[in-house]
């Protein structure tokens, strides 16, 4: 199959390193798409289990579906950041490839951002746990500017897309934890808001040894975020750090 409306291709960005028991289901949930203008970029970070072999099995049935070695293990933000480059089309969106999306993601975001003519959106969405099973839902803000993300982060990486048509296109930084989240901001110092769709459209598979479990860790790479990466003054950072370790203790509970 091939993509001949570039202008509304969606380009879906897949870091994926030894993920094998999950690579499936993420795969085939960009497959159930109602919406099927798109291209999926996986990106193999160096995987030492049988992931890459499951992924080239898809290939062989779906030519959107590309897959991209790294010459070394350099973590998911390079790996995010190798696939936007080298990406097609106009919305860039991301899945990691323990994630899944439910079948009217792309189509249900894609219209709302041309029926209101946005430029960064994202939504609600549910929490599973390794198995599958549901640990609840992530209600996500309708909007949020660029102070709001400082306080919190509401936009959940599997459920973000951008257009650069509108904005160019825009990567991560930094080495560390929260690569994402400094592409938001990066975003909202470009646009003035991001919007949010109510409706759960992902399921966020939270690992035993995943980041959003470890609260100490993922509280200095916040401070990190404000301090070299978005460069705030002392004051200013302990200010957003106070709000962001109020929302953090709510935002699972």
């Amino acid at each position: 199959m091939c993509n001949k409306n570039i202008e509304n291709l969606v380009s879906i960005i897949t870091p994926s390193y030894n993920s094998e028991d999950f690579i499936s289901f993420t795969i085939k949930s960009v497959l159930d798409q109602t919406y099927q203008n798109w291209e999926m970029i996986i990106i193999d970070d160096c995987s030492a289990d049988n992931s890459t072999e499951i992924i080239q099995g898809y290939i062989q049935k779906d030519s959107r579906i590309k897959l991209i070695y790294t010459k070394k293990n350099s973590g998911p933000s390079a790996a995010r950041n190798l696939a936007i480059e080298i990406s097609k089309g106009r919305y860039i969106a991301f899945l990691d490839a323990d994630d899944i999306w439910l079948p009217h993601k792309l189509k249900t975001q894609i219209q709302f951002m041309n029926d209101n003519n946005l430029s960064f959106t994202y939504s609600s969405y549910y929490l599973i746990d390794e198995k599958g099973k549901d640990l609840g839902v992530f209600n996500t803000k309708s909007n949020i500017s660029y102070t709001g993300m400082l306080r919190t982060c509401s936009v959940g990486c599997l459920t973000a897309i951008y257009d650069t048509q509108k904005i160019g296109k825009l990567y991560m930084e930094g080495v560390f934890g929260h690569e994402d989240y400094t592409l938001w901001l990066k975003i909202l110092k470009k646009v003035d808001y991001a919007y949010g769709i109510q409706e759960p459209l992902a399921k966020y598979r939270i690992l035993n040894n995943s980041l959003s479990r470890d609260k100490i860790q993922a509280a200095k790479y916040q401070w990190q975020v404000y301090r070299k990466i978005e460069k705030l003054s002392l004051a200013k950072s302990l200010y957003y750090f106070v709000q962001y370790a109020y929302h953090g203790v709510k935002k699972y509970n």
